[in-house]
């Protein structure tokens, strides 16, 4: 369960760094590089910069849940005596 949180979390980051670059650090909309001229056509430029900034702030909002869940599940499997479980043993 834990791999599969490390993974997902892993893919929200690769995401998120991938949404930040496509932004135009001058806020007029999505770079060109990536094809934001065919996004400026069919969204217009307004709505293509909302959407990349919901974007952004819904996986940012996602990896801080999904860091938080994951801390939960790791905390969730402890033995009687309330340590966590070794990750290696020695």
């Amino acid at each position: 369960m834990v791999n599969f949180l490390t993974v997902i979390i892993a893919l929200i980051c690769i995401l998120l760094m991938l949404v930040v670059l496509i932004q135009n650090p001058k806020g007029g909309g999505v770079d060109s590089t990536f094809g934001g001229q065919g996004a400026n056509q069919m969204f217009g430029a307004a709505k293509s910069t909302d959407f990349i900034e919901k974007l952004t702030w819904g996986l940012a909002i996602a990896l801080f849940a999904m860091c938080i869940v994951t801390v939960l599940v790791v905390n969730g499997q402890s033995v009687g005596d309330g340590s966590l479980v070794p990750l290696q043993s020695q």
